[in-house]
């Protein structure tokens, strides 16, 4: 076979095998954009409460945003060319419920853009609204009738009905649709009422947590720390019981995630750890939120630590996940997924 023949079968076997790996990206892949534009709304509240550069927070939105349209289109691809390999991403017991990240990630991106294009963002933020409430929906009905793996039921569950209606809330809000923050809101409070026993119970009582799902554990402040943030975004930052009690449960879910640290410290880096940069990131901005309602003697430079130290969190992350990117071992193999 002559040379440039042998070079162009190469070049297309490499273009398949490309490919084939993005399309092999499993869900637990969207805490990527995620826990940047959970970075991105930090630093917009620090531009809110200290005057610092918006630009930072705009560039770590458009940041996400690009990430996450990558990811959208991924899943365009796979729907129309492999549609089982998107059924049974749903249907993983343990990544799939971190498929209903995709609209909740939209209508972050839809707060985020507001400022710039109001109508605009507020009809994308109504289109990704229907999308977290529909996904959300067909879980609750999965797992009634699914046979679920005990041992893989985790703080990643929190996902899809509690985070999208909570974050939903926050997010209508902002856009001044109170009757439908609170209606979202509820969704996400009773959904959290409903699904903390099963994963606490499953936390407490059943075998050790697989070791490729540990970061998850993460998400276990979430629910209280989103809750927070979403409660003063529609009361006006009202400090009263209701925001006591959401502060309260989130220093015991803080201090859960230092007991866990033995644990965390012993992972080898993988995009796993990805699952850590939102829950982290909504906590050091509901911190934020405290500090500056509290204006006690050295808060604000406190929030400048808060803010300094999930930065560079975040962006250890990012820098290491680029660097295994350029290794080639950050991406999933074709049918390793």
């Amino acid at each position: 076979m002559p040379f440039h023949e042998q070079v162009d079968m190469h070049t297309e076997r490499s273009e398949v095998d490309s490919m084939h790996t993005l399309l092999a990206i499993p869900p637990n892949f969207y805490s990527i954009p995620f826990g940047l534009v959970g970075l991105a709304r930090g630093w917009r509240l620090a531009s809110n409460f200290y005057g610092l550069p918006v630009w930072i927070g705009n560039a770590l939105f458009l940041l996400a945003a690009v990430i996450f349209l990558l990811f959208l289109v991924l899943l365009i691809i796979k729907l129309l060319i492999a549609p089982k390999m998107v059924l049974a991403d749903l249907t993983n017991s343990a990544v799939g419920p971190f498929f209903s990240l995709l609209p909740i990630i939209g209508m972050l991106l839809a707060v985020g853009l507001a400022p710039y294009a109001l109508s605009g963002a507020r009809v994308l933020f109504l289109v990704f609204f229907v999308a977290t409430v529909l996904i959300g929906g067909w879980y609750t009905g999965q797992w009634i009738i699914a046979a679920l793996d005990a041992d893989k039921f985790g703080p990643g569950y929190f996902l899809p009905t509690v985070a999208g209606g909570i974050l939903g809330a926050d997010s209508a809000a902002s856009f001044g649709l109170t009757g439908l923050a609170w209606i979202s809101f509820g969704l996400g409070i009773i959904s959290w009422l409903m699904l903390s026993p099963i994963i606490l119970n499953r936390l407490y009582l059943r075998p050790n947590f697989p070791a490729a799902l540990i970061p998850t554990l993460a998400i276990v402040i979430v629910p209280s720390v989103i809750a927070g943030n979403a409660y003063f975004t529609l009361t006006g930052n009202r400090v009263d019981p209701v925001a006591y009690i959401l502060a309260g449960y989130t220093v015991l879910m803080a201090l859960v995630q230092l007991r866990l640290l033995t644990l965390y410290l012993k992972l080898p880096f993988s995009p796993g750890l990805w699952s850590f940069t939102f829950s982290y990131a909504a906590t050091a901005a509901y911190a934020l939120r405290w500090l500056h309602l509290q204006h006690f003697a050295g808060a604000t430079l406190l929030g400048y630590i808060v803010l300094a130290a999930i930065t560079l969190f975040i962006g250890g992350i990012l820098l290491r996940s680029l660097i295994a990117l350029g290794q080639g071992t950050f991406l999933p193999r074709a049918g390793n997924s």
